[in-house]
């Protein structure tokens, strides 16, 4: 877990991603990123040297009709010391059932995003935590580059204006391989994705990619991540450039 919190609190310095006095609402999926990003921000609480507290929050989808098991998640909230709210949703009806949607990804994390924001504006979180990590950003990148045509990622710090939150990413410089290695060596119970199109979308397209373009060219995703920063696309920019 040390190299994790190594990387969470780069990412947090490196964008002053916490400061005194926030109230942060974790996006909990039940995933492994989600679940090391929640252990991280409460470890992380006990000698960074920031005063902020932290809220565990799930939506539950619904898909095929059935709602999730997430006992496992309230029972580490509960070993943690930390609130844990658990809302219950219609999204899966509605994007499966109701729209039929035939690319139902991006519905669905619109109305996902849009209920998490909500639910953090109700537990009195001025921030949002949220699980991306550093194979994200680039899989992100390649996305919007092959698909959209437009150069472009998720910031790891954005301000939602309308709902007078911030969106942070605590996990931008961890490796999905040290979040997977922390999650079997912690023997966290993860919550299996019920969706309908789990394995089978755009962004596990691109992960493929990615990964063989990994095996025939050692340290290609680094680059790119490198160049990604030197650019300053979207708040990656260094902290001098941020600054200036």
């Amino acid at each position: 877990m040390q190299k994790i919190l190594g990387y969470m609190r780069k990412a947090i310095q490196e964008f002053d991603l916490i400061e005194n006095g926030d109230r942060i609402a974790v996006g909990v999926s039940g995933g492994k990123d989600s679940l090391v990003m929640l252990q991280g921000l409460v470890l992380l609480k006990r000698f960074i040297g920031i005063d902020y507290d932290v809220v565990a929050v799930t939506l539950d989808p619904g898909f095929n009709g059935v709602w999730g098991d997430y006992s496992d998640v309230e029972k580490l909230c509960d070993e943690l010391g930390i609130k844990y709210v658990l809302k219950r949703t219609q999204i899966g009806e509605i994007v499966f059932d109701v729209r039929k949607e035939e690319h139902p990804c991006s519905l669905c994390a619109r109305m996902r995003r849009g209920a998490l924001h909500d639910a953090a504006i109700e537990e009195g979180c001025n921030k949002v935590a949220l699980g991306h990590h550093y194979n994200d950003a680039v899989e992100t990148f390649f996305m919007n580059l092959f698909i959209e045509g437009r150069i472009g990622c998720f910031s790891p710090k954005s301000y939602l204006s309308n709902k007078k939150l911030w969106l942070i990413r605590p996990l931008v410089f961890a490796p999905e391989k040290e979040i997977k290695r922390v999650a079997r060596k912690t023997e966290l119970n993860v919550v299996k994705s019920k969706c309908p199109v789990d394995g089978h979308t755009k962004r596990e397209e691109m992960k493929q990619f990615l990964a063989e373009r990994e095996k025939l060219d050692h340290g290609f995703t680094d680059r790119v991540f490198g160049a990604m920063r030197r650019a300053g696309i979207d708040g990656w920019g260094f902290k001098e450039k941020n600054n200036g």
